[in-house]
């Protein structure tokens, strides 16, 4: 990738006040290329959500503290992958940021190499 690949990448419809709203990061992140990611976390928030709704009614309904031990764990695991997936989501949203950044680090490193060049 030259130079001048790097500032049409930049420069093609980029706006800096609309290129770190969350409204453009959660616009990329539902878009063309990252929707089979978007739709697989939904998937995968469901599956755990229904074993932590149903280990929850079951906790309360439950007359052994062996029972009440075994759904309260199933809850937590359910909690703490719940939140990993959050997570995941949220550095998919913060993916196509950081690669803008990254291309401004080439076209600057770019530069200072024509400039070190030049001397």
């Amino acid at each position: 990738m030259n130079d001048e690949d790097i500032k049409r990448i930049i420069e093609d419809n980029y706006d800096d006040a609309k290129a770190d709203s969350l409204r453009s990061m959660v616009k990329a992140f539902y878009g063309k290329k990252m929707r089979w990611m978007a739709v697989n976390i939904w998937i995968w928030f469901a599956v755990f959500l229904f074993p932590l709704i149903f280990s929850v009614v079951k906790f309360f309904g439950a007359e052994q503290t062996k029972d009440q031990i075994m759904y309260a764990a199933i809850f937590v695991c359910c909690i703490v992958f719940m939140g990993t997936l959050k997570v995941l989501g949220w550095v998919m949203l913060s993916k196509h940021l950081i690669g803008r950044e990254i291309k401004r680090l080439e076209l600057r490193i770019a530069e200072l190499t024509e400039v070190v060049k030049s001397r």
